[in-house]
Protein backbone atom coordinates (compact mmCIF):
# COMPACT_ATOMS: atom_id res chain seq x y z
CA UNK A 1 0.00 0.00 0.00
CA UNK A 2 1.20 3.06 -0.84
CA UNK A 3 1.98 6.01 2.00
CA UNK A 4 0.14 8.76 0.30
CA UNK A 5 -2.79 9.87 -1.66
CA UNK A 6 -1.51 12.34 -3.43
CA UNK A 7 1.79 13.80 -3.48
CA UNK A 8 1.83 17.63 -4.20
CA UNK A 9 4.24 19.23 -5.74
CA UNK A 10 4.62 22.93 -4.85
CA UNK A 11 4.09 24.40 -1.31
CA UNK A 12 2.24 27.77 -3.07
CA UNK A 13 -1.25 29.19 -3.08
CA UNK A 14 -2.78 26.15 -5.74
CA UNK A 15 -1.07 23.20 -4.01
CA UNK A 16 -1.53 24.20 -0.23
CA UNK A 17 -5.48 24.45 -1.58
CA UNK A 18 -5.24 21.42 -3.14
CA UNK A 19 -3.68 19.85 0.31
CA UNK A 20 -6.56 21.10 2.50
CA UNK A 21 -9.33 20.38 0.28
CA UNK A 22 -7.97 16.71 -0.10
CA UNK A 23 -6.85 16.62 3.61
CA UNK A 24 -10.47 17.41 4.71
CA UNK A 25 -11.86 14.49 2.60
CA UNK A 26 -9.62 12.27 4.34
CA UNK A 27 -7.23 11.94 2.28
CA UNK A 28 -3.13 11.34 2.76
CA UNK A 29 -1.29 14.35 1.47
CA UNK A 30 2.76 14.94 1.06
CA UNK A 31 3.47 18.86 0.27
CA UNK A 32 7.44 19.05 -1.07
CA UNK A 33 8.85 22.09 -1.81
CA UNK A 34 12.60 22.62 -3.71
CA UNK A 35 12.18 26.41 -1.34
CA UNK A 36 13.76 26.02 2.21
CA UNK A 37 10.15 27.39 3.51
CA UNK A 38 5.99 27.03 2.56
CA UNK A 39 3.91 29.65 0.83
CA UNK A 40 5.99 29.91 -2.74
CA UNK A 41 6.08 33.28 -3.65
CA UNK A 42 3.44 35.14 -0.86
CA UNK A 43 5.98 33.73 1.58
CA UNK A 44 6.77 36.74 4.34
CA UNK A 45 10.11 37.40 6.05
CA UNK A 46 9.92 39.25 9.50
CA UNK A 47 12.15 41.81 9.65
CA UNK A 48 11.97 44.95 11.98
CA UNK A 49 8.78 43.46 12.93
CA UNK A 50 7.77 44.27 9.24
CA UNK A 51 6.37 41.39 6.95
CA UNK A 52 8.77 41.43 4.23
CA UNK A 53 7.28 40.37 0.73
CA UNK A 54 10.18 38.66 0.16
CA UNK A 55 9.37 37.88 -3.61
CA UNK A 56 7.97 41.33 -4.84
CA UNK A 57 4.42 42.66 -3.44
CA UNK A 58 1.37 40.43 -3.17
CA UNK A 59 -1.86 42.36 -2.79
CA UNK A 60 -4.92 39.93 -3.10
CA UNK A 61 -8.27 41.17 -4.55
CA UNK A 62 -10.98 39.30 -5.98
CA UNK A 63 -15.10 39.42 -6.21
CA UNK A 64 -15.73 36.55 -5.41
CA UNK A 65 -17.32 36.08 -2.44
CA UNK A 66 -16.38 32.25 -2.05
CA UNK A 67 -12.65 33.16 -2.07
CA UNK A 68 -13.00 35.84 0.11
CA UNK A 69 -14.75 33.82 2.32
CA UNK A 70 -12.52 30.78 1.91
CA UNK A 71 -9.31 32.91 2.68
CA UNK A 72 -10.64 35.05 5.73
CA UNK A 73 -11.32 31.45 7.52
CA UNK A 74 -7.65 31.40 8.06
CA UNK A 75 -6.49 34.76 8.57
CA UNK A 76 -8.20 37.93 9.43
CA UNK A 77 -7.39 40.81 5.69
CA UNK A 78 -6.86 44.26 7.08
CA UNK A 79 -8.24 47.07 4.74
CA UNK A 80 -4.93 47.74 2.71
CA UNK A 81 -5.97 49.24 -0.87
CA UNK A 82 -3.59 49.44 -3.78
CA UNK A 83 -2.83 53.03 -4.44
CA UNK A 84 0.54 52.96 -6.51
CA UNK A 85 2.03 56.01 -7.78
CA UNK A 86 4.58 56.40 -10.98
CA UNK A 87 7.67 58.36 -10.46
CA UNK A 88 8.80 60.27 -13.66
CA UNK A 89 11.82 62.41 -13.24
CA UNK A 90 10.64 63.56 -10.08
CA UNK A 91 7.03 64.38 -11.07
CA UNK A 92 4.33 61.73 -9.35
CA UNK A 93 1.70 60.37 -11.16
CA UNK A 94 -1.29 58.46 -9.83
CA UNK A 95 -2.03 54.67 -11.13
CA UNK A 96 -3.97 54.21 -13.05
CA UNK A 97 -4.97 56.32 -15.34
CA UNK A 98 -7.55 58.39 -13.92
CA UNK A 99 -8.78 62.29 -13.33
CA UNK A 100 -5.81 62.72 -10.87
CA UNK A 101 -3.05 61.75 -13.74
CA UNK A 102 -5.02 63.68 -16.00
CA UNK A 103 -5.18 66.67 -14.21
CA UNK A 104 -1.16 66.43 -13.19
CA UNK A 105 -0.77 65.35 -16.95
CA UNK A 106 -2.20 68.54 -18.58
CA UNK A 107 -4.01 71.03 -16.01
CA UNK A 108 -7.38 69.49 -17.12
CA UNK A 109 -9.92 69.58 -13.88
CA UNK A 110 -13.25 67.81 -15.84
CA UNK A 111 -13.97 64.19 -17.75
CA UNK A 112 -15.21 66.06 -20.54
CA UNK A 113 -11.51 68.17 -20.60
CA UNK A 114 -9.55 64.42 -20.31
CA UNK A 115 -11.34 62.95 -23.19
CA UNK A 116 -11.11 64.98 -25.33
CA UNK A 117 -7.28 65.75 -24.63
CA UNK A 118 -7.46 61.65 -24.97
CA UNK A 119 -9.29 61.49 -27.78
CA UNK A 120 -7.04 64.12 -29.58
CA UNK A 121 -4.08 62.36 -29.13
CA UNK A 122 -5.59 58.51 -30.02
CA UNK A 123 -6.89 60.46 -33.68
CA UNK A 124 -2.84 61.26 -33.93
CA UNK A 125 -1.32 58.19 -33.49
CA UNK A 126 -4.04 56.68 -35.35
CA UNK A 127 -3.04 59.21 -38.41
CA UNK A 128 0.58 58.55 -38.03
CA UNK A 129 0.03 54.40 -38.45
CA UNK A 130 -2.37 55.45 -41.57
CA UNK A 131 0.23 57.52 -43.14
CA UNK A 132 2.76 54.79 -43.12
CA UNK A 133 0.69 52.31 -44.70
CA UNK A 134 -0.35 50.20 -41.30
CA UNK A 135 -4.37 49.46 -41.33
CA UNK A 136 -3.61 47.25 -37.72
CA UNK A 137 -0.82 48.07 -35.34
CA UNK A 138 2.49 46.47 -35.84
CA UNK A 139 3.92 46.67 -32.11
CA UNK A 140 3.23 47.60 -28.64
CA UNK A 141 4.30 51.23 -29.27
CA UNK A 142 1.76 52.07 -32.00
CA UNK A 143 -0.80 49.86 -29.90
CA UNK A 144 -0.32 51.78 -26.61
CA UNK A 145 -0.93 55.16 -28.24
CA UNK A 146 -3.52 54.16 -30.36
CA UNK A 147 -5.43 53.37 -26.82
CA UNK A 148 -4.70 56.10 -24.62
CA UNK A 149 -2.30 58.60 -26.64
CA UNK A 150 1.44 59.93 -27.07
CA UNK A 151 1.74 61.59 -23.88
CA UNK A 152 0.73 58.90 -21.24
CA UNK A 153 2.44 56.65 -23.23
CA UNK A 154 5.69 58.19 -23.44
CA UNK A 155 5.47 59.11 -19.58
CA UNK A 156 4.11 56.45 -18.07
CA UNK A 157 3.79 53.35 -20.61
CA UNK A 158 7.39 53.39 -22.59
CA UNK A 159 10.17 53.27 -20.13
CA UNK A 160 8.42 51.06 -17.39
CA UNK A 161 7.52 48.41 -20.42
CA UNK A 162 11.07 48.57 -22.21
CA UNK A 163 12.54 47.37 -18.58
CA UNK A 164 9.96 45.28 -17.84
CA UNK A 165 10.71 43.08 -21.09
CA UNK A 166 13.96 44.19 -21.68
CA UNK A 167 13.39 45.43 -24.97
CA UNK A 168 12.07 48.35 -26.68
CA UNK A 169 8.25 48.80 -26.95
CA UNK A 170 8.36 49.24 -31.04
CA UNK A 171 9.51 45.14 -31.01
CA UNK A 172 6.92 44.12 -28.65
CA UNK A 173 4.00 42.32 -30.03
CA UNK A 174 0.88 44.69 -29.86
CA UNK A 175 -1.34 41.71 -28.79
CA UNK A 176 0.72 42.49 -25.16
CA UNK A 177 -1.25 45.53 -24.54
CA UNK A 178 -5.24 44.73 -25.54
CA UNK A 179 -6.43 47.48 -23.61
CA UNK A 180 -5.75 50.32 -20.68
CA UNK A 181 -7.81 51.03 -17.54
CA UNK A 182 -8.94 54.76 -18.14
CA UNK A 183 -10.82 56.19 -15.22
CA UNK A 184 -12.57 59.22 -15.73
CA UNK A 185 -13.05 59.74 -11.96
CA UNK A 186 -10.78 61.17 -8.98
CA UNK A 187 -10.24 57.38 -7.70
CA UNK A 188 -6.50 55.97 -6.88
CA UNK A 189 -7.69 52.53 -6.01
CA UNK A 190 -6.09 50.28 -8.99
CA UNK A 191 -8.60 47.68 -8.34
CA UNK A 192 -12.04 47.50 -9.12
CA UNK A 193 -13.05 44.26 -7.15
CA UNK A 194 -15.41 44.17 -3.89
CA UNK A 195 -12.30 42.53 -1.43
CA UNK A 196 -9.14 43.37 -1.14
CA UNK A 197 -6.48 43.30 1.60
CA UNK A 198 -3.54 41.82 3.33
CA UNK A 199 -3.42 39.01 6.00
CA UNK A 200 -3.03 40.58 8.88
CA UNK A 201 0.67 39.02 10.43
CA UNK A 202 1.18 38.27 6.66
CA UNK A 203 0.76 35.77 3.85
CA UNK A 204 2.46 32.89 6.16
CA UNK A 205 -0.81 32.92 8.12
CA UNK A 206 -2.93 31.85 5.42
CA UNK A 207 0.12 29.15 4.42
CA UNK A 208 0.31 27.85 7.94
CA UNK A 209 -3.83 27.51 8.20
CA UNK A 210 -4.32 25.62 5.04
CA UNK A 211 -1.23 23.70 5.38
CA UNK A 212 -2.18 22.57 9.30
CA UNK A 213 -1.70 18.92 9.75
CA UNK A 214 -0.22 18.36 6.02
CA UNK A 215 2.78 16.81 6.10
CA UNK A 216 5.27 18.99 4.23
CA UNK A 217 9.02 18.90 3.30
CA UNK A 218 11.12 21.77 2.35
CA UNK A 219 14.88 21.74 0.37
CA UNK A 220 13.29 18.60 -1.36
CA UNK A 221 13.85 18.59 -5.16
CA UNK A 222 10.81 16.59 -6.58
CA UNK A 223 13.11 15.86 -9.47
CA UNK A 224 16.30 14.41 -7.35
CA UNK A 225 13.82 13.12 -4.88
CA UNK A 226 11.03 11.46 -6.98
CA UNK A 227 11.29 11.85 -10.23
CA UNK A 228 9.77 9.39 -12.75
CA UNK A 229 9.47 7.19 -10.08
CA UNK A 230 7.04 9.10 -7.77
CA UNK A 231 3.60 6.45 -8.35
CA UNK A 232 5.92 4.59 -5.82
CA UNK A 233 5.09 6.95 -3.39
CA UNK A 234 1.38 8.34 -4.37
CA UNK A 235 -1.55 7.55 -6.03
CA UNK A 236 -1.83 11.00 -7.90
CA UNK A 237 0.37 13.66 -8.17
CA UNK A 238 -0.08 17.62 -7.94
CA UNK A 239 2.40 19.67 -10.21
CA UNK A 240 2.78 23.09 -9.76
CA UNK A 241 5.87 23.39 -11.10
CA UNK A 242 7.12 24.56 -14.70
CA UNK A 243 5.65 22.32 -17.09
CA UNK A 244 8.17 22.50 -19.36
CA UNK A 245 10.69 21.10 -16.52
CA UNK A 246 7.88 18.28 -16.10
CA UNK A 247 8.65 17.19 -19.33
CA UNK A 248 12.31 17.31 -19.50
CA UNK A 249 12.29 20.37 -21.78
CA UNK A 250 11.50 18.00 -24.94
CA UNK A 251 10.16 20.17 -27.16
CA UNK A 252 12.45 23.22 -25.96
CA UNK A 253 12.32 26.10 -23.07
CA UNK A 254 9.37 28.06 -22.60
CA UNK A 255 10.50 31.48 -21.89
CA UNK A 256 10.53 33.88 -18.74
CA UNK A 257 11.26 36.91 -17.49
CA UNK A 258 12.08 37.23 -13.83
CA UNK A 259 13.01 39.52 -11.25
CA UNK A 260 16.09 40.28 -8.66
CA UNK A 261 15.59 42.23 -5.51
CA UNK A 262 17.76 44.46 -3.82
CA UNK A 263 16.56 45.07 -0.17
CA UNK A 264 17.66 46.94 2.58
CA UNK A 265 16.09 48.25 6.14
CA UNK A 266 16.48 52.12 6.54
CA UNK A 267 17.18 53.94 9.82
CA UNK A 268 14.02 56.30 9.31
CA UNK A 269 9.93 55.27 9.76
CA UNK A 270 9.12 56.66 6.63
CA UNK A 271 11.01 56.34 3.29
CA UNK A 272 8.73 56.97 0.31
CA UNK A 273 4.98 57.19 2.28
CA UNK A 274 3.55 54.76 0.04
CA UNK A 275 3.81 51.02 -0.35
CA UNK A 276 4.36 50.83 -4.07
CA UNK A 277 6.31 53.13 -6.27
CA UNK A 278 6.70 52.73 -10.02
CA UNK A 279 9.64 54.54 -11.45
CA UNK A 280 8.66 54.60 -15.22
CA UNK A 281 11.86 56.27 -16.49
CA UNK A 282 13.73 54.24 -18.94
CA UNK A 283 17.16 55.69 -17.45
CA UNK A 284 16.14 54.35 -13.62
CA UNK A 285 17.29 50.37 -13.79
CA UNK A 286 15.01 49.71 -11.18
CA UNK A 287 11.18 49.24 -12.00
CA UNK A 288 9.39 50.06 -8.61
CA UNK A 289 10.43 50.29 -4.92
CA UNK A 290 8.56 48.31 -2.23
CA UNK A 291 7.88 49.89 1.27
CA UNK A 292 6.64 46.89 2.82
CA UNK A 293 5.12 48.84 6.40
CA UNK A 294 2.77 50.61 4.21
CA UNK A 295 1.03 47.55 3.17
CA UNK A 296 0.40 46.33 7.07
CA UNK A 297 0.98 49.68 9.13
CA UNK A 298 -1.32 52.34 8.99
CA UNK A 299 -1.07 55.99 10.42
CA UNK A 300 0.66 56.52 13.73
CA UNK A 301 1.77 52.73 13.61
CA UNK A 302 4.39 53.71 10.74
CA UNK A 303 6.01 56.28 12.53
CA UNK A 304 6.11 53.80 15.93
CA UNK A 305 8.07 51.30 13.91
CA UNK A 306 11.42 53.12 13.94
CA UNK A 307 12.98 51.74 10.85
CA UNK A 308 11.60 50.60 7.18
CA UNK A 309 12.33 48.08 4.45
CA UNK A 310 12.37 48.58 1.19
CA UNK A 311 12.79 46.34 -1.83
CA UNK A 312 14.32 47.43 -5.97
CA UNK A 313 12.84 45.49 -8.34
CA UNK A 314 14.37 44.75 -11.33
CA UNK A 315 13.27 42.64 -13.98
CA UNK A 316 15.74 39.88 -15.50
CA UNK A 317 16.13 38.18 -18.64
CA UNK A 318 15.15 34.63 -17.28
CA UNK A 319 18.40 32.02 -17.11
CA UNK A 320 18.53 28.35 -15.49
CA UNK A 321 19.00 28.24 -12.65
CA UNK A 322 16.73 31.49 -11.94
CA UNK A 323 13.16 31.92 -10.51
CA UNK A 324 10.73 31.99 -13.47
CA UNK A 325 8.23 34.88 -12.69
CA UNK A 326 6.29 35.94 -16.24
CA UNK A 327 5.57 34.10 -18.96
CA UNK A 328 6.90 35.55 -22.11
CA UNK A 329 3.23 35.46 -23.99
CA UNK A 330 4.67 36.30 -27.70
CA UNK A 331 3.49 33.94 -30.67
CA UNK A 332 7.03 31.49 -30.18
CA UNK A 333 6.24 31.23 -26.65
CA UNK A 334 2.24 30.45 -26.66
CA UNK A 335 2.97 27.90 -29.51
CA UNK A 336 5.13 25.72 -27.30
CA UNK A 337 2.50 26.18 -24.24
CA UNK A 338 0.03 24.95 -26.24
CA UNK A 339 1.71 21.71 -26.98
CA UNK A 340 3.08 21.46 -23.16
CA UNK A 341 -0.73 21.69 -22.45
CA UNK A 342 -1.62 18.96 -25.06
CA UNK A 343 1.34 16.20 -23.52
CA UNK A 344 0.01 17.44 -19.98
CA UNK A 345 -3.86 16.09 -20.71
CA UNK A 346 -2.13 13.09 -21.69
CA UNK A 347 -0.41 12.31 -18.43
CA UNK A 348 -2.35 9.84 -16.09
CA UNK A 349 -2.93 10.39 -12.40
CA UNK A 350 -1.55 13.74 -12.32
CA UNK A 351 -3.16 17.74 -12.01
CA UNK A 352 -1.45 20.32 -13.28
CA UNK A 353 -2.41 23.60 -11.92
CA UNK A 354 -0.93 27.74 -11.28
CA UNK A 355 1.40 30.03 -12.95
CA UNK A 356 4.15 27.88 -13.79
CA UNK A 357 2.53 24.45 -14.70
CA UNK A 358 0.13 26.29 -16.88
CA UNK A 359 2.21 28.92 -18.14
CA UNK A 360 -0.01 31.88 -17.29
CA UNK A 361 -0.15 34.69 -15.40
CA UNK A 362 -1.99 34.55 -12.47
CA UNK A 363 -3.23 36.49 -9.63
CA UNK A 364 -3.98 35.20 -6.27
CA UNK A 365 -7.78 34.83 -6.27
CA UNK A 366 -8.11 33.18 -9.34
CA UNK A 367 -5.67 30.28 -8.30
CA UNK A 368 -7.37 29.75 -5.34
CA UNK A 369 -10.44 29.39 -7.29
CA UNK A 370 -9.02 26.80 -9.27
CA UNK A 371 -7.75 25.17 -6.74
CA UNK A 372 -11.60 25.16 -4.99
CA UNK A 373 -12.91 23.89 -8.27
CA UNK A 374 -10.23 21.22 -9.41
CA UNK A 375 -11.34 17.85 -9.36
CA UNK A 376 -9.60 15.69 -7.13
Amino acid sequence: MKKYDYLIVGAGLFGSVIAYRATRMGKRCLVVDRRNHLGGNVYCETQEGIHVHKYGAHIFHTSDKEVWDFVNSFAEFNRYTNCPVANYKGTLYNLPFNMNTFNRMWGVTTPDEAVAKIEEQKAEALAKMRAEGASEPRNLEEQAQILIGKDIYEVLIKGYTEKQWGRPCSELPAFIIKRLPVRLVFDNNYFNDLYQGIPIGGYNVLINGLLQGVETRTGCDFFREFGADWRQTADKLVYTGAIDEYFGYRLGRLDWRTVRFETETLNKPNYQGNAVVNYTEREVPFTRIIEHKHFEMFGQAVYDCPKTVVSREYSTEYKPGMEPYYPVNDERNNRLADQYRALAEQEQDVLFGGRLAEYRYYDMAPVIAKALKADI
